[in-house]
């Protein structure tokens, strides 16, 4: 007892002086260095930025894909270029494409004009970093670490002055706040975890993200919950790296309020959609025309094509003794295909149609053009989506703008935002099983012609809140702050 109180009498003052001069001579001159030399970059750029103008660098990886997010990044670009014409444009991504190949794209996909002595892509070359099929288990965390690892890359290749994300690759943001030094701002199309997705583990459903293994044992259900939610702090930490945050729709700025909690920094931007030249659009169907339905959807998991082709399955049912209708309706299913495991998913979808006996009433459209799509809006009756909590719903929006009456998952965007189902301001359907939407299907083919007109007018004067132009202001009015010099 008394060696040890002894030895509290002598060494504790030690350990205190030993402390406090590791701190005055240690970390003081280190924070004060860092400081400094914080301070001389973040002057040194705000010089660059004045005399030069200032370098802008978008983080999107996949910018040549097909999808709402290449839209989004696509027409933002266009605005900021537009806003702000002696900036210089970076585009940070693991695309191969010719440049010229990549904005001729954007081009005829999205009728989206971009200058290409503009743009300067930066080519990473850590692209199979964020590739999900490499991480079969914790695919969340380690595909988020890999973001890490390619937006370190990015940042080695080229520091900006701003950085913009409109990817969602939410681990990159600390790189560039603090190792870049510059303003950060992103556009959110979705949460990659949310507290439905913890609901479903929770509750042992068995879903794209839950597999039946886990969903059967509950020792496994309690270790991937605990997962999710230690993920979940993990992604409101980095979110909150970010200075100003756009969000799609009302759906996901819910979940991002929920998740990175800096709701004075969050901004709901409705992606932009081409809705003022569909409108335009007239119809060309005939009445000895087949009854085409369409749905518009990169071929990916969570887009659920085969709930569609179950929904054809169910109607099939319910036309049993109306073979001649049957044979009127055909299912056109159109999307964009980003790697050979998007083809492989288009092949076991064949095969399903197969199954189900629907070979003459499906159809698939992998890639096609804009003038394509386009001519399948005027030749078509009706659309499908059948995403489940789909964060917004851009092909939802267009179709409704092209004057097809649309029936989508009661979920989402759609639920939240797009479409209307009161009687009297209908402006489309929603459901959430196969036979719903069979349902729905045969109800609008079965409706008076004057009534389908009403709906697709209420549908068509809805959407001129998600236009481009609509886009652009809210875009250039959210990220004014990063690009102000001040």
């Amino acid at each position: 007892m008394i060696f040890e109180l002894f030895t509290l009498v002598i060494f504790l003052p030690m350990l205190l002086v030993g402390v406090f001069l590791f701190g005055a001579f240690v970390i003081v001159p280190c924070a004060f260095i860092f400081a400094s030399w914080y301070m001389r970059i973040k002057e040194r750029k705000l010089q660059r930025r004045k005399r030069d103008g200032s370098n802008i660098a978008f983080f999107h990886p996949y910018c040549n894909g097909g999808g709402g997010g290449e839209r989004v990044l696509w027409v933002a670009i266009r605005a900021i270029l537009s806003r702000y014409p002696e900036s210089h444009i970076h585009i940070y991504t693991v695309e191969t494409a010719e440049a010229t190949a990549i904005i001729n794209k954007a081009q005829n996909q999205f009728n989206v004009k971009v200058e290409p002595e503009r743009l300067n892509f930066i080519r990473l070359s850590m692209g199979k970093a964020i590739e999900p099929e490499r991480y079969p288990y914790f695919t969340l965390l380690l595909q988020s670490l890999g973001t890490m690892v390619l937006g370190m890359e990015a940042f080695m290749k080229l520091n900006p002055d701003i950085y913009i994300d409109t990817m969602g690759c939410a681990f990159t943001y600390p790189i560039f706040r603090y190792l870049a030094q510059c303003p950060v701002g992103c556009y959110t199309h979705y949460p990659i975890i949310t507290s439905t997705m913890m609901r479903r583990v929770k509750h042992r459903l068995t879903s794209y993200n839950n597999s039946s293994v886990i969903a059967r044992n509950p020792l496994l259900t309690w270790c991937k919950l605990f997962y999710y939610k230690l993920f979940g702090w993990l992604y409101g930490v980095m979110g909150r790296c970010a200075d100003i945050v756009m969000v799609n729709g009302t759906w996901t700025e819910d979940h991002i309020n929920e998740l990175w909690n800096i709701p004075l920094n969050t901004h709901r931007v409705y992606p932009p959609c081409e809705v003022t030249e569909l409108k335009k659009l007239r119809s060309l169907v005939k009445d000895s025309d087949p009854i085409r339905i369409i749905s518009v959807a990169q071929f990916r998991p969570e887009k659920d094509h085969p709930l569609m082709l179950q929904a054809m399955y169910e109607l099939r049912n319910l036309l049993i003794k109306n073979e001649i209708l049957w044979n009127k309706v055909k299912l056109v299913l159109v999307g964009s295909c980003r790697h050979p495991a998007d083809e492989e998913r288009v092949r076991h979808l064949r095969d399903l149609a197969k199954h189900l006996a629907l070979d003459d009433s499906v159809a698939f459209l992998v890639n096609a053009p804009y003038a394509q799509l386009l001519q399948l809006y005027q030749t078509s009756q009706l659309a499908l989506h059948a995403m489940w909590n789909e964060h917004f719903g851009i092909g939802v929006v267009e179709c409704m703008a092209a004057g097809l009456i649309t029936i989508a998952h009661r979920s989402g965007g759609p639920l939240a935002d797009i479409i209307e189902t009161s009687e009297g301001s209908r402006t489309g359907f929603l459901a959430s099983e196969p036979d719903e939407y069979a349902r729905a299907i045969l109800e609008v083919i079965a409706m008076p012609t004057d009534e389908k007109k009403r709906i697709i007018e209420a549908a068509r004067a809805s959407v001129d809140r998600f236009s481009e132009k609509e886009f652009e202001k809210a875009f250039l009015r959210a990220t004014e702050p990063l690009v102000r010099l001040d």
